[in-house]
């Protein structure tokens, strides 16, 4: 029944990026008709915010970061309101308040909120000239801004700090990274592979720093260089901020809602509430890795965990089937893949094989003969498949010294394995076929 001075929806959710968009997408597949209205407080159509360093560096216009057609919304019959805020969550009568005062009620709920950057608590960080760098906004200031800039200081060495540094250098910038730990990319990559990345970050012209953080950004109303911890001053006229992203859980806090670091989230993607879902950066969902609820704020997660909420959304059960760390990128002309637990803990459960020649890193991290981590550095093409047997939890007992031999490929599997993965027929069926060239591609796309 309609509740009077309301804005009525069956399907509310809150994110318009990749977990509100998988679910807004599920849903439609189940219910053409049920009513659904996205909020979002940026005033955008659906991005990818991995692309907003491609934008900094106008390899790619905000048309081109567009990750659904412009007219996705009205074909899918989905209502938005963009550039609106959530102010609060009424879990009893199930409404929402935005911050312009318009009041929605709905019947199902999901948070695909986010998250948000984490800023320290230093001297100076107010100062005109310090930016963060998650959102398309973001990357707009910067990029008006960089008229001003010949230096600039980045603090944080992780992904996000490499990927704005890289852009930097690329409109030509000086940059110097910060980085509290002892090393770059810490979070993703060991310790082999983080001195590979870091030097091939210093050929670019990055001058980089472990170990140290900054202690006040210096300058009169405007951003003139950055005091570290050591007490080295660094001249810059731009600090970017990128040290981490905390899930937005806000809108949650207070009620019956469970929360730990992120929302918590069973299989189904249901929160404690039997109405409310969560998935993407907001949420902890299943890491199959670690056999329990954690973190995993990466692009497909966020989208396979917004399509499994939509569809229990949509009375129709689903179950998240897990995901983990995993990210595949390239910085400064390196390529890089990781997933799972690359510095296993001091555990004699764990096996660690690996292999370095030629620029090429890859190691494998193995507990019972079932492979949990893996880091591939300048050549990245098995990745698909090393990935594949972490995901499918293959015994990989009788091959395993073959795994990181230069000829590996699918063939290299036993037989019915390599079958499935490429939907061909068991043993004991007529295969006329043999495993085309781009197979490893193919599957790494998966």
């Amino acid at each position: 029944m309609a509740k009077e001075g309301l804005r009525n929806t069956r399907y509310l959710i809150i994110g318009n990026s990749a977990g509100g968009i998988g679910a807004a997408e599920a849903i439609r597949e189940v219910d053409a008709t049920g009513s659904i209205i996205i909020v979002s407080d940026e005033p955008y159509p659906a991005y990818s915010r991995a692309l907003i360093s491609k934008y900094l560096t106008k390899e790619r216009t905000l048309q081109g970061m567009f990750f659904r057609p412009l007219d996705f919304y009205d074909e899918n019959r989905i209502a938005t309101l963009l550039g609106e805020r959530v102010k609060s969550l009424g879990l009893s009568d199930h409404t929402v308040e935005l911050e312009s005062g318009e009041r929605i009620s709905w019947e199902k709920l999901l948070i695909a909120s986010g998250g948000v950057p984490i800023v320290p608590q230093l001297e100076g960080i107010g100062k005109r000239g310090v930016f963060n760098f998650l959102t398309l906004d973001d990357a707009k200031v910067i990029d008006e801004y960089l008229n001003n800039v010949n230096k600039a200081l980045v603090v944080g060495g992780g992904l996000i700090g490499m990927s704005v540094a890289e852009a930097l250098i690329k409109r030509d910038k000086k940059v110097t990274v910060v980085e509290m730990k002892e090393r770059i990319l810490n979070t993703i990559l060991d310790e082999q592979a983080s001195l590979i990345t870091e030097e091939a970050v210093k050929q670019a012209g990055v001058r980089i720093i472990c170990g140290q953080t900054v202690a006040e950004v210096t300058g009169n109303g405007w951003v003139t260089g950055a005091i570290l911890d050591s007490g080295e001053e660094i001249p810059c006229s731009m600090v970017i901020v990128a040290i981490g992203v905390l899930p937005r859980v806000e809108l949650v806090q207070g009620t019956s809602i469970k929360v730990n670091r992120g929302i918590v989230v069973d299989r189904n993607m249901a929160t404690s509430h039997p109405d409310v879902y969560a998935c993407g950066d907001a949420a902890e969902a299943y890491d199959f890795i670690y056999n329990t609820n954690r973190l995993t704020p990466i692009w497909p997660n966020a989208y396979i965990g917004g399509r499994i909420a939509g569809r229990n959304m949509a009375g129709i059960e689903a179950e998240y089937p897990g995901g983990t760390g995993m990210n595949s990128l390239n910085y400064f002309g390196l390529d890089i893949a990781a997933a799972g637990i690359v510095v296993p803990p001091d555990d004699n459960g764990y096996e660690c094989m690996s292999r370095e020649d030629d620029g090429v890193y890859q190691k494998l991290v193995l507990r019972n003969n079932v492979v949990v981590g893996m880091i591939c550095i300048g050549d990245i093409e098995k990745s698909g498949i090393f990935f594949g047997l972490m995901k499918d939890r293959v015994d990989v007992g009788d091959f395993k010294q073959a795994l990181l031999t230069e000829d590996f490929g699918l063939v290299s599997l036993p037989r019915e394995l390599w079958q499935e993965r490429l939907g061909m027929p068991q043993p004991g069926a007529v295969v006329a076929s043999v495993v085309p060239a781009d197979t490893e591609q193919d599957v790494a796309g998966e």
